[in-house]
C-alpha cells in the first residue's frame, strides 16, 4: 500500500471512528440555540435555516447512516436517488410530526436511528443474503429509515414547545437548513470517498469500514436504550 493510500484509509477510518464516538451525543442542542428557540417569537427564517443546517452537520447519526447508504454507490444518479429518498422520508415526518404535534419518546426514536446504521452496515457486509438468504429492498429501507430520522428531528424541535405564531414558515426554514447541512456534509464525505475509491484499498478495507459503521450504530442503540430504561 502506498503512503497516500495509507493516509486516505487512515483518514476515513478516523472519520468513521470520530462519528461513532460522538454518535452518543448526536442531536445535541447547544445553549445558544436553546435560548433562541425558547425565546423566539414570530417568523425567523434565516435563524431557523442556520439551526437546521447546524443540526444536520452535527447530527452524526444521520451522516453515519448516509455514509452506509452511499458506500457502494458508484454512480452519481444512484447517490442522488438514494439521498433523495432519505430526504423525502425525513422531510415528511419532520414536518408532519411538528405541525401535527405528534410526539414520540426521544430515546426510542434515537435507538431506531442507531439501528438504521447497524442495518446499513450489516447490509453492506452482505449479512442478509449470508444469514437469511434474501436481500431487502434497499430503496424502500432507505425511505422507511428516513421517516424515522425525520421523527427524531421533530422530537428535538418539539422539546422547545415552539409558539404557534410563525410555526409553519419556521419549520419549513428549519427543514431547508437541514437539507443545506446535509448537502454540505455529504459533499465532503463524497469527495473523500471518491478520492479513496481510486485505490484498491477502498474495497480491501470495506469490511472494516462497515464493521465500524455497525459498531457506531450499536453504541448509539445501547446508549439510547439505557437512557430509556433508567429515565
Amino acid at each position: 500500500m502506498t503512503g497516500t493510500m495509507t493516509n486516505v484509509m487512515t483518514l476515513f477510518v478516523v472519520f468513521l471512528g470520530v462519528f461513532a464516538s460522538f454518535s452518543l451525543s448526536a442531536h445535541g442542542v447547544d445553549e445558544d440555540t436553546k435560548q433562541f428557540l425558547t425565546q423566539n417569537e414570530g417568523v425567523s427564517i434565516l435563524p431557523f435555516i442556520y439551526i437546521g443546517a447546524k443540526h444536520m452537520v452535527t447530527g452524526y447519526d444521520h451522516l453515519l447512516f448516509l455514509v452506509g447508504v452511499i458506500f457502494f454507490l458508484f454512480r452519481s444518479k444512484d447517490v442522488l436517488l438514494y439521498v433523495s429518498l432519505f430526504t423525502l422520508g425525513h422531510s415528511i415526518t419532520l414536518l408532519f410530526g411538528v405541525l401535527s404535534d405528534i410526539r414520540v419518546n426521544a430515546y426510542l426514536i434515537d435507538a431506531i436511528i442507531g439501528f438504521s446504521i447497524v442495518y446499513k452496515g450489516f447490509d453492506n457486509l452482505g449479512g442478509f443474503k449470508r444469514f437469511f438468504g434474501f436481500q431487502p429492498n434497499t430503496k424502500a429501507a432507505v425511505m422507511i429509515f428516513g421517516l424515522f430520522h425525520g421523527f427524531g428531528l421533530a422530537t428535538k424541535i418539539q422539546e422547545f414547545n415552539l409558539p404557534q405564531e410563525g410555526l409553519v414558515p419556521n419549520i419549513l426554514a428549519f427543514n431547508v437548513g437541514v437539507e443545506i447541512g446535509q448537502f454540505l456534509a455529504l459533499g465532503v464525505v463524497l469527495i473523500l470517498m471518491s478520492f479513496w475509491r481510486r485505490h484498491g484499498s477502498y474495497l480491501q478495507f470495506s469490511t472494516a469500514a462497515n464493521t465500524l459503521l455497525m459498531s457506531g450504530g450499536l453504541m448509539l442503540v445501547g446508549f439510547q436504550l439505557t437512557g430509556f430504561f433508567v429515565s
